[in-house]
């Protein structure tokens, strides 16, 4: 069973059959998907020097848009000491540039979470849940946070923490999978959205 079906249990059969297959992750058989962002909208331009600082991570970026290219993959892999990773590979092909937010998950079974390091190598950590909605869409909860500084994780003081949520799920009128996700701070407000469709790509 790959992590989602373990953090999900029972509530996995309820997701849309597509879905179920999207996250059913099999060792050496990634994911690949390819669509569109139809917006993508950053937070305050003030916001901008630590967006193109997070660049170098392979995490957030400044850049705003509509209809833009992009890609994802996913890569179920077992680590040195037994447990399995989900690689995420998101990339944004703006006009003159493509951008990257990357992410590598695992399962701490008994806190029943999702653990999420974000960027490339890895700057913070977030606690994840996971619950599927009465439709049979997959909806993601960010939680506790931490900044990772070389072997040091600095938990995020709640105020800083991003509030970060994320809908995907499957329009069968149009055979694609559809994803939004909204990062938000209680002072900044929006740090970015992101919301559009993609279909299974083959390799």
């Amino acid at each position: 069973m790959t992590i989602y079906q373990n953090i999900l249990q029972e509530d996995f059969q309820k997701l849309h059959p597509k879905l179920q297959e999207r996250y059913a992750l099999q060792i050496g058989k990634p994911f690949h998907g390819k669509g569109t962002m139809s917006k993508i909208e950053r937070g305050p331009s003030w916001l901008t020097p630590f967006l193109k600082l997070a660049v170098r991570w392979k995490l957030l970026f400044p850049e705003s848009g509509q209809d833009v290219p992009f890609t994802i993959k996913n890569t179920s892999r077992t680590l040195s000491g037994g447990d399995v990773e989900i690689y995420w590979e998101r990339s944004f092909y703006f006009d003159k540039v493509t951008r990257y937010f990357n992410a590598f998950m695992t399962i701490d079974a008994k806190r029943e979470f999702v653990k999420d390091y974000l960027g490339e190598p890895n700057l913070f950590y977030s606690d994840l849940k996971f619950r599927v909605s009465p439709e049979g869409r997959m909806c993601i909860r960010s939680g506790c946070q931490r900044i990772i500084l070389g072997k040091r994780e600095i938990p995020i003081p709640s105020f800083l923490q991003a509030d970060v949520t994320v809908e995907e799920g499957y329009d069968d009128a149009k055979n694609t999978f559809t994803i939004k996700v909204d990062i938000q701070n209680k002072i900044v407000g929006r740090v970015m959205t992101y919301e559009g469709e993609f279909e299974k790509h083959p390799i």
